[in-house]
């Protein structure tokens, strides 16, 4: 099974505990994850992005300053904003908050529901499945050299047949190091591989 396939094998199991949505930031790096998934509905998500709340969101603090799993009701943090009760308004009445990895490549996630408390053990799988994909999307240290050169020409705007002259080889041997780049970053397309890899300082 390839890696995308586990993330999503993982993110349908989160789902199905989630019944009110869910979202995970994966290696958040100078503040931006390298991979963002959220299913929770669509008026709440612009009304948070077009809010900015993430910067004063008390769940995000607490996954900031604690590794761990706690339901939101538990986080016992200050929410002068009351972002909460918004949420809460957009059925996001309970909720679990995990947060893990280091602080300079941290993973949040967060899961919801409208109709009571998670259980410990639902605590538990949520936390369980957002560990899994912080570890399974751990960036590379490095990229080769070979995959650097042909990352870097396309990012600067070569076609694939100009960048291929200028490392002197063939275009398919050109395409087969931007698809082993892409595989290693995790990134369906190479313009997401570029970006993956300039978010993890490899280029």
């Amino acid at each position: 099974m390839t890696e995308r396939a586990t993330i999503e094998r993982e993110l349908r199991l989160l789902a199905s505990l989630s019944p009110a949505g869910y979202f995970v930031g994966l290696h958040i790096r100078f503040a931006s994850p390298l991979m963002t998934f959220q299913t929770y509905n669509r008026a709440w998500i612009d009304r948070y992005t077009a809010q900015a709340y993430a910067m004063r969101d008390p769940m995000t603090a607490w996954g900031f300053s604690t590794e761990g799993v706690s339901r939101w009701s538990e986080v016992g943090l200050p929410d002068p904003f009351g972002i909460m009760t918004e949420a809460a308004d957009h059925g996001l009445k309970f909720g679990v908050q995990v947060s893990c990895g280091p602080i300079a490549s941290r993973t949040i996630g967060s899961a919801g529901r409208s109709d009571r408390e998670f259980t410990e053990t639902e605590m538990q799988q949520i936390a369980n499945i957002i560990r899994r994909m912080h570890d399974m999307t751990e960036p590379p240290e490095n990229l080769t050299q070979a995959q650097v050169e042909a990352l870097r020409l396309i990012a600067a705007g070569d076609r694939h047949a100009a960048a291929a002259a200028k490392l002197n080889i063939s275009e398919s041997a050109l395409k087969a190091r931007l698809t082993s780049a892409r595989q290693r970053l995790m990134a369906r397309t190479t313009a997401e591989a570029i970006q993956r890899a300039k978010d993890a300082r490899l280029l």
